[in-house]
């Protein structure tokens, strides 16, 4: 049977009971190693810099530093270091702005510890992961975005992708590959829909993250959506 790889993980909270009890489950579940805690943002990334965990498990809201900042910070400074935000909120901005930061995932401190151990594993294997809940209010409020958007969504459309476009240098082709990214398309549905290899696409994929300054497709997603490309 295979040994579980160790996790090194810290936690970030500002109440030290929360803190404590985290640490106190992790500590105890196989596989995980809990190197140390932070009660802030700011905290956070000096501890981070220090001690190289390969996840963290942030707050959103903290005094100092917010864990939204802190996770920009950190994911830009230890890219390998994957973040995950472990709070009581479920608001809808804040989950879309720790995703952009670069966060592995938004779950609520509810989650049963078992749950929490595996959630830092898939982390650690850079899965994403979204509490249906979570996930429910995202797709919500983008759906909402849409329909507010409906009586001149083709305007629109048009308009965002040209401003975009000439923003940040994308071709036409790169647009149209955004726009189906936006989608959840797979590189090979994107090829069929162009009518091009997966190699061609995948270039273009990787053009369109550097250019845009993104580290993956799902914040390419959210970039589309953001900036009325659909």
């Amino acid at each position: 049977m295979t040994e579980l790889q160790t996790v090194k993980v810290m936690v970030v909270d500002d109440q030290q009971l929360m803190r404590d009890g985290i640490s106190s489950l992790l500590g105890i579940q196989e596989g995980i190693e809990v190197i140390g805690t932070a009660a802030n943002g700011q905290e956070a990334i000096e501890q981070a810099l220090a001690l190289a965990p390969d996840v963290i498990l942030m707050d959103v809201r903290m005094p100092v530093m917010n864990g939204i900042t802190a996770t920009e910070q950190i994911r830009r400074q230890l890219p390998t270091c994957q973040v995950l935000m472990l709070t009581t909120f479920d608001d809808e901005e804040d989950i879309v702005k720790a995703l952009i930061a670069g966060a592995n995932g938004y779950l609520l401190k509810d989650i049963p510890a078992q749950d929490l151990a595996q959630a830092v594993r898939l982390a650690h294997r850079g899965i994403y992961q979204l509490e249906p809940s979570i996930a429910g209010k995202l797709v919500g409020m983008l759906n909402k975005q849409a329909s507010s958007a409906a009586p001149t969504a083709t305007t629109k459309k048009e308009s965002s992708a040209q401003a975009v476009a000439a923003q940040f240098d994308l071709t036409e082709r790169e647009m149209e590959v955004l726009q189906l990214i936006a989608t959840g398309a797979t590189n090979r549905e994107i090829a069929e829909d162009l009518v091009v290899s997966e190699g061609t696409v995948k270039n273009h994929v990787s053009n369109i993250l550097s250019r845009l300054g993104l580290r993956d497709r799902t914040q390419a997603a959210i970039f589309a959506r953001e900036n009325n490309l659909l």
